[in-house]
């Protein structure tokens, strides 16, 4: 890593007590591997992909395996790792929690595979987790997430709530003035932790509990004239009112048909949401979506050279021009650019070594900077906002003047506002109380 990169500080962003920062580059222990590993024994070294491709997720994670093969090949041609080529091991756990977990075994257990790239959806990554903490494997996990989690076994590329969530928040609050906040999501684990959190953050700063709207729908949830209706109601008290949205899937789409249906325009009530991309707007009408947000770490409209080469390679590889680039991918360039760095570094793909070896790797990112591996198993990510515009794509209007380090237990919530995450030895532990100087939890022995 460069020795000087600008990062914003873990307790927050913007007008709510931000500070800027600079990032040392953190120590790392090399570990030397105790045995050779499985995965390195044979003429290849074996990744595994963990992703949907069938069922309802596979809109999403199909193209999440397709960049994991790019990154193969491309790796591959570079003379492979460690003297060997990289095969890759791909398993289609169907939308199925359960079947994730399976698949995850036979990953790690059969197929011997040195690390494991996979999962969207926090039910398939908790569904995976014990698995990958039983047999010591690898996981990174490249998709936005509702943090109070830091496993030891599981890298975590894709953004915490303080890199998606809280500066998306900031931003309604300072350049629309928003006083009052829907927050609406799915029910499942992501929203309602990621609510919890904002909710709390919301009150801390000021915001009253009247102000503050929460409604959860099932997943591909479909009539919203009510849902809508009641947030129009809410709306119209007299005080800017946004809605955060942490709807996933395909009832997007009807959500925000909604909106237009019942004239709520982005000047209004505007949305910011967090699994609105570039995929989920490819091939629907936009036009009920033009002026709404999201807040992610990439946008395909990125204007830097290093995101105008992997959209070209991109296009190439999958011999289609229309191939669209989002988020999650950026986190898996990331993600296997650190692995394969890892895997250097250590010597081996011996689990503990690497595992070891990775934090402290930096890497460049496709916004032009370079993310790195902190202690915790998060990355450091810039902030960005982006305009729905009509062609599917994103004007970005807002992006963070340097990186944000992760905040893997939030500081917003009392049960875990005291709790931070190191892997560094002789800490190594997931869940460290700096009030009572104790390891709570996931501890290394």
């Amino acid at each position: 890593m460069p020795p000087e990169v600008p990062v914003i500080s873990r307790r927050g962003l913007g007008r709510l007590g931000a500070a800027a920062a600079t990032v040392a580059a953190v120590g790392a222990v090399s570990a030397a591997a105790s045995t050779p590993a499985a995965a390195q024994s044979g003429g290849t070294i074996k990744v595994g992909i963990l992703h949907s491709l069938s069922g309802t997720m596979a809109i999403s994670e199909t193209t999440l395996k397709d960049v994991m093969l790019m990154l193969i090949e491309q790796q591959n041609a570079k003379g492979g790792l460690l003297g060997k080529k990289l095969e890759a091991v791909v398993v289609d756990p169907a939308s199925n929690w359960p079947l994730f977990a399976e698949k995850a075994r036979q990953l790690i257990s059969v197929d011997k595979c040195a690390a494991v790239f996979g999962c969207w959806t926090s039910v398939s990554r908790k569904s995976v987790l014990p698995v990958f903490e039983e047999l010591n494997g690898i996981l990174f996990y490249p998709v936005q997430y509702e943090g109070q989690e830091c496993s030891r076994n599981v890298f975590y590329t894709g953004a915490a709530p303080n890199q998606q969530a809280i500066p998306a928040v900031d931003y309604l609050a300072k350049e629309s003035k928003v006083k009052r906040w829907v927050l609406a999501g799915t029910d499942y684990v992501y929203p309602r932790t990621t609510n919890q959190i904002l909710e709390a953050y919301l009150k801390q700063n000021g915001v009253a509990a009247d102000d503050i709207m929460i409604n959860y729908t099932p997943f591909g949830h479909s009539d919203w004239q009510n849902i809508v209706a009641s947030i129009k109601k809410f709306g119209s008290a007299g005080k800017k009112t946004a809605v955060v949205s942490t709807i996933n899937g395909d009832a997007n789409v009807p959500f925000y048909k909604e909106l237009g249906n019942q004239g709520i325009k982005a000047t209004d009530i505007p949305v910011v949401a967090f699994s609105v991309g570039e995929e989920e707007l490819a091939g629907i009408d936009t036009k009920p979506l033009v002026g709404h947000l999201a807040a992610w770490n990439y946008f395909e409209s990125v204007n830097t050279n290093a995101n105008k080469n992997f959209i070209e390679a991109w296009k190439k590889f999958t011999k289609n021009p229309k191939r669209t680039t989002n988020d999650p991918m950026e986190a898996h360039v990331i993600g296997f650019n650190m692995w394969v760095k890892g895997v250097q570094k250590a010597g081996t793909t011996d689990s503990d070594a690497v595992i070891d070896a990775l934090i402290g790797v930096s890497v460049p990112n496709l916004s032009g900077g370079f993310s790195a591996m902190m202690p915790n198993h998060h990355i450091t990510k810039p902030v960005l906002i982006g305009e729905i515009k009509g062609d599917g794509q994103f004007n970005i209007v807002s992006q963070t003047p340097g990186l944000v380090v992760a905040q893997e237990w939030s500081p917003y919530v009392a049960d875990t506002k005291d709790l931070i995450g190191d892997w560094r030895k002789p800490m190594s532990c997931g869940a460290f109380n700096v009030k009572t100087g104790t390891c709570t939890a996931g501890k290394k022995v």
